[in-house]
């Protein structure tokens, strides 16, 4: 019998925002059958300048309870969704710095093979929705993961527009998460952890295989003869030849 998906919901919020459609996005995981995790990266951004801005004291404050993401959280994960707020179109620094954090299970093999999809937020209209989401995706694409965005695969989802993830633009705060957005969120959320679960489903039907090294790894010294004296040569040798 296959057991249900394990969901990563990891995200990065200054004013609250990703950190509403985060919750969003938790509450349909666990509806559609999922085990999930919703945690954060790391706040990089000095106290002083946090202090300055009345509503990212308010979200530093009530996400004080949400655990802190390690790179244990996606290989514990079948599907992770990333959110992150736009900055100058791309993905904000916090959430960068936890991807780069994720070079030890890359070298395993470790994250590919896995659901990846991605939520955003802006302060004004076409200031990156989409462009911060590929970017996002590129380093999907490097951990050999799969991208599941919800595209237009519900009606719903022609209200909010963005077939690549969910977004909001939240009008330098006058604007808060409301219907639209959540329902967007909702859909996502059910469509990951259902392609997870038909990948999960179908890799539980197959037979176990031989184990492979990852081209990554340094290789085997006994299945490469190498002269007396002749160090093994590592992945990154190799293709300098």
């Amino acid at each position: 019998m296959t057991t249900p998906v394990k969901l990563a919901i990891v995200y990065y919020s200054s004013t609250g925002t990703i950190a509403t459609i985060a919750r969003e996005l938790h509450d349909a995981g666990l509806k559609a059958g999922a085990e999930v995790r919703m945690v954060r990266a790391g706040e990089l951004a000095p106290q002083s300048a946090i202090d300055s801005n009345p509503a990212w004291v308010a979200n530093q404050t009530a996400t004080a309870d949400v655990p802190e993401a390690t790179p244990e959280d996606i290989d514990w994960a079948d599907a992770v969704i990333f959110g992150t707020p736009t900055r100058f179109g791309n993905v904000s620094s916090q959430l960068k710095q936890f991807i780069d954090t994720l070079g030890g299970l890359w070298a395993e093999g470790r994250l590919a093979d896995k659901v990846y999809s991605g939520f955003v937020s802006t302060a004004t209209a076409h200031a990156g929705h989409e462009s911060t989401l590929l970017a996002l995706y590129n380093s999907v694409h490097h951990f050999g993961g799969i991208v599941v965005s919800p595209g237009f695969t519900d009606p719903a989802k022609f209200a909010d527009g963005n077939p690549y993830g969910t977004s909001h633009t939240d009008g330098q705060g006058t604007n808060p998460v409301g219907d639209t957005t959540r329902t967007a969120a909702r859909i996502q959320a059910e469509r990951v952890v259902a392609m997870a679960a038909r990948l999960k489903a179908a890799a539980d039907a197959e037979p176990p295989a031989e184990a492979e090294s990852h081209p990554m790894a340094a290789p085997d010294p006994e299945a490469q003869p190498r002269t007396a004296g002749e160090r093994p040569r590592r992945w990154w040798q190799r293709r300098r030849r």
